[in-house]
């Protein structure tokens, strides 16, 4: 009954939010908000049905130690660092001032509020994600012995989600490269978690990688 509600709930909760992504065309507050309910409300309905206390073995704070840390600061700043050659590589590829009208159009976000919107993307978005992807589908999928559930599952909804954002930014081979690497990364994610049992290691990883792809967006929105 656990893994049938974290699967359907977890599907149902992203094919959601692809539809207020890409059919109501609503600004990124709105789109915020309707997440933050779904990734908060789903769990707690989990809390309430079936008894299980999702956010406290999710960060499970007794079991944090500063050596299993360290991996989440060694992958982050390597993160770091690669989306930013990657950006110096590829970026020639990517139409970034198409991007930044979409952004600007559909989301509503402008230089002038970008700062505030990356601070968010960066500390809250990555927590609340987190918590979600690796925290309550994958570490409870994962505890309820169905590990390979938890890995697969857990990655290409994570991968999958997030074509809702960028599906019209790229070419289709640099949608499906992105695609295949959130994937990969969703499975470093999940790794990291297990050395740590909580999210703590993959949400440090996702902040360090956020700060790089906010950084690119900062120079970009200046550029045009």
């Amino acid at each position: 009954m656990k893994r049938i509600y974290i699967i359907i709930s977890s599907l149902a909760a992203c094919i959601l939010l692809y539809f207020i992504e890409q059919f109501l065309q609503v600004n990124y507050g709105i789109k915020t908000i309707s997440k933050i309910i779904l990734f908060i409300l789903i769990p707690y309905l989990y809390i309430i049905l079936l008894g299980d206390k999702v956010l406290n073995k999710a960060i499970n704070v007794k079991k944090i130690d500063k050596r299993h840390l360290k991996l989440g600061f060694i992958f982050g700043v390597s993160s770091f660092f690669i989306i930013l050659v990657a950006y110096y590589l590829l970026g020639h590829f990517i139409d970034f001032q198409s991007i930044t009208e979409e952004l600007q159009n559909k989301s509503k976000i402008t230089p002038g509020n970008f700062a505030l919107i990356g601070a968010y993307v960066t500390f809250g978005n990555s927590f609340l994600e987190e918590f979600f992807f690796r925290g309550f589908i994958f570490l409870n999928l994962y505890k309820l012995k169905y590990k390979k559930t938890a890995y697969i599952y857990s990655s290409l909804l994570f991968g999958l989600y997030h074509i809702a954002i960028f599906k019209t930014w790229f070419s289709l081979w640099i949608t499906i490269l992105v695609l295949l690497g959130l994937i990969v990364v969703g499975f470093v994610f999940n790794w990291l978690d297990t050395k740590s049992e909580n999210f703590i290691n993959s949400w440090i990883l996702h902040i360090m990688a956020d700060s790089a792809i906010i950084l690119i967006g900062f120079r970009i929105f200046h550029m045009f």
